[in-house]
């Protein structure tokens, strides 16, 4: 079983997710220009952070995110500073998006985040009972 493994000073891991989250209202406000702008300003905001994002797409009206993260990194802290400067710099870049939304907010306050692995549950299972005593 083959797949890519991260290293720390102390560890070897593989920390993979999958993130989506909704425009407030499920406005269908991520034109083409809104999606690509959004997508290099979530590359900036997670680089700062030691996450790397390996797949970003948009639809109108949510995202979807699969990161790499390393085991120092507080998930909640990161998927708000995604919400928060992301919002905040498409506001300022594209103030007409503010039409279609009030109350200042961009994204909807709920989100999904799964773990993505590369290696199967059930795997996983047999391999730890292979390991107990004979």
């Amino acid at each position: 079983m083959k797949y890519q493994l991260d290293r720390g000073c102390h560890s070897v891991y593989s920390l993979r997710f999958h993130y989506v989250c909704c425009v407030k209202y499920r406005r269908k406000v991520l034109t083409p220009e809104v999606s690509e702008y959004l997508k290099k300003v979530n590359k900036d905001i997670a680089g700062k952070f030691g996450v790397q994002i390996i797949e970003q797409e948009t639809c109108s009206d949510h995202i979807h995110i699969i990161f790499a993260s390393k085991p120092q990194v507080q998930l909640s802290g990161i998927i708000n500073r995604l919400k928060s400067v992301s919002a905040r710099l498409i506001f300022r870049k594209f103030p007409e998006v503010k039409t279609f939304l009030w109350g200042s907010h961009f994204w909807s306050p709920s989100y999904f985040l799964s773990t993505v692995g590369e290696v199967k549950l059930e795997d996983v299972k047999r391999y730890v009972q292979s390991r107990g005593n004979p």
